[in-house]
C-alpha cells in the first residue's frame, strides 16, 4: 500500500463522505442503546493541513477549505452541523489547521456507550492511529487488511451499527471488491447501516458496478454523487460516490439539499454535477 491520505485530507471528496457520515452517526444516536461503528480503511485518523504534504497538494482548500467560513442556508446549516462542529472543535482558534478523519469525526461524535472498531494495515499509519486513540476504551485500533474484517468483525455485539468501507482504490477490482464484501457483510450483519465509497473518474466502470449492487437484491440502497469536474480532459479523481444500504428515512430528503448546495460550492467548473437516487428499494433510478 502506498497511498497516503494526507494529501488528500480534506478534499471534495471528504466533504461530502463525512458530511454523510456525520448524519448517519447522529441518526444513531437518536436511541438510547449503544452501537459500533466499524472503519475499515481507517488512515491516521487526524490530519495536519499545515504539514508538507498536505501543502503540496492544497486539495483542502477547494474542499473543507471552500465551507468552513461560508455562509451556509438555514437548511444546509442544519445538515452540516455535526460534521462542521467537528472540524471548529479542532481549531479553537479558529482558521484550519487540523482536520479529522472518519474514525477521529465519529469518536468525536460518540456517547459515553458508543463504540468504534478502526482498521489501518499501512504499517506507519497504524501506528499513528494507534497513537491517536491510546488509552481510549471505546476505541479498538487494529492493524488488519480491512476486507478482513467484513467477516471476522461483524456482527457487532451491539447489534447496531455503521460500517464504513473506504478503500484507497490503488489496485484494479476494487469495484468488484466492494460488491463482494458488502455481500459478504451483509450476510452477517443485515441489519448495519453501511456506508460505501467510490471515486468517479474517466474510465470508471460506474455502470456495471451499481448493476452488481442492484443484482445483491439487498432492499434498501441509496446512492449520492458529486462530480466538481469534467472528467474528459483530466486524469484524477473528478468526482467521488457514496452507497448508503439501510439508509435513515431522513438521509433523501437530506441529500436532496445538500447535494445542490456542495455542487455550487465546491465546483471547479462548469461541468460540476450532482445527484442521489435509489439503486434499490423507495423509487429506484431506470
Amino acid at each position: 500500500m502506498n497511498y497516503r491520505h494526507i494529501y488528500h485530507a480534506g478534499n471534495f471528496a471528504d466533504v461530502l463522505k463525512h458530511a454523510v457520515l456525520a448524519r448517519l452517526v447522529t441518526y444513531l444516536k437518536q436511541k438510547d442503546k449503544a452501537f459500533r461503528v466499524l472503519d475499515t480503511h481507517a488512515g491516521i485518523g487526524l490530519y495536519d493541513l499545515s504539514s508538507e504534504e498536505a501543502q503540496k497538494t492544497g486539495e483542502w482548500r477547494e474542499g473543507i477549505g471552500r465551507l468552513i467560513e461560508a455562509e451556509l442556508p438555514a437548511p444546509v446549516a442544519e445538515i452540516l452541523a455535526p460534521y462542521l462542529s467537528a472540524v471548529r472543535d479542532l481549531n479553537p482558534a479558529g482558521g484550519l489547521t487540523l482536520y479529522p478523519g472518519s474514525p477521529k469525526l465519529v469518536r468525536m461524535l460518540f456517547r459515553p456507550q458508543d463504540r468504534l472498531s478502526a482498521m489501518e494495515l499501512h504499517a506507519e499509519d497504524y501506528e499513528t492511529l494507534h497513537r491517536l486513540f491510546e488509552g481510549d476504551f471505546q476505541s479498538r485500533i487494529t492493524r488488519l487488511d480491512g476486507w478482513l474484517a467484513l467477516g471476522a468483525h461483524l456482527p457487532p455485539k451491539e447489534k447496531r451499527g455503521l460500517v464504513l468501507v473506504d478503500p484507497p482504490f490503488e489496485v484494479e477490482g476494487e469495484y468488484e471488491r466492494l460488491v463482494e464484501g458488502l455481500a459478504k457483510a451483509h450476510r452477517r450483519f443485515a441489519g448495519g447501516i453501511y456506508c460505501l465509497w467510490y471515486p468517479l473518474k474517466k474510465g470508471a466502470p460506474i455502470k456495471n458496478f451499481h448493476e452488481a449492487l442492484k443484482a445483491l437484491e439487498i432492499p434498501k440502497m441509496l446512492c449520492a454523487e458529486l462530480s466538481v469536474r469534467s472528467d474528459r480532459d483530466v486524469t484524477g479523481l473528478a468526482g467521488s460516490g457514496l452507497i448508503v444500504v439501510n439508509p435513515p428515512y431522513t438521509l433523501k430528503r437530506e441529500l436532496d439539499i445538500l447535494l445542490p448546495f456542495l455542487k455550487g460550492r465546491l465546483a471547479q467548473d462548469r461541468f460540476a454535477s450532482a445527484r442521489s437516487f435509489w439503486l434499490r428499494g423507495e423509487t429506484p433510478l431506470n
